[in-house]
């Protein structure tokens, strides 16, 4: 395979050739101007990532990591992606190790389509490794991150039926005071997901806790209410 910043300077060619500085002032006014943006729509990315990945390759060791660093450490946020995504692609290679690098992404460059997008990563990994998810959720509930506390909401949001419900409540009512936007939706989010599945207990969970945000409560009854289950 190329050397990683080979890689990297090949990507970098094609996001400035096909950028489109007119569509990047409106991304970066989505996103409150927290990240540079080359200006390239999903579909124009994504499908040259799936090309440029047959093509070069997906790194899964110590170049994996050099190669992802320097797409973090861009000010661009397609390179954030695309460095994600490579992430993604090499998953099924990694050790449950592979948990701290997450960890780190989640940390760098942090919003809420970063954060949400590793939060797959996460809960593939704690499936994976079921015993890594009590210390690491333990871990980001004690940092005080939002980031991380969000993550520790969502990382279920994809296991369907087999939710541990007494974690996610616990970790929801340990964090019920706090006033962050993106953990009173997290907290919504997770509730509404699972009520899909036992509307009962998630209910019953927000019966029982009155104090809750009116924003969490409000989504994790929404799609109960939506469809008249309620």
């Amino acid at each position: 395979m190329i050397a990683p910043q080979e890689y990297f300077n090949l990507i970098k060619y094609f996001f400035e050739e096909e950028g489109n500085p007119e569509y990047a002032e409106k991304q970066m006014k989505y996103m409150r101007y927290h990240f540079e943006y080359y200006g390239l729509k999903a579909a124009i990315w994504v499908s040259f990532s799936k090309k440029v990945f047959k093509e070069h390759g997906i790194y899964k060791g110590k170049d994996l990591k050099e190669f992802v660093r320097l797409c973090m450490d861009d000010d661009h946020r397609e390179f954030h992606y695309m460095g994600i995504q490579m992430a993604e692609k090499s998953l099924k290679y990694q050790s449950a190790d592979f948990i701290h690098f997450v960890e780190e992404l989640i940390l760098t460059n942090s919003w809420w389509d970063s954060v949400d997008w590793l939060n797959n990563l996460v809960g593939i990994l704690f499936k994976n490794h079921p015993e890594l998810k009590i210390p690491m959720t333990q871990k980001w509930m004690a940092s005080d991150n939002i980031w991380l506390q969000r993550v520790c909401i969502i990382f279920q949001l994809k296991y369907k039926d087999q939710v541990d419900t007494e974690l996610l409540f616990k970790y929801i009512l340990e964090l019920k005071d706090s006033n962050e936007f993106f953990i009173q939706k997290a907290s919504g989010w997770a509730l509404r997901q699972y009520s899909k599945f036992d509307p009962e207990l998630v209910v019953e969970f927000i019966s029982k806790n009155p104090d809750l945000s009116n924003l969490t409560k409000r989504e994790g009854l929404k799609h109960l209410k939506k469809n008249e289950l309620i």
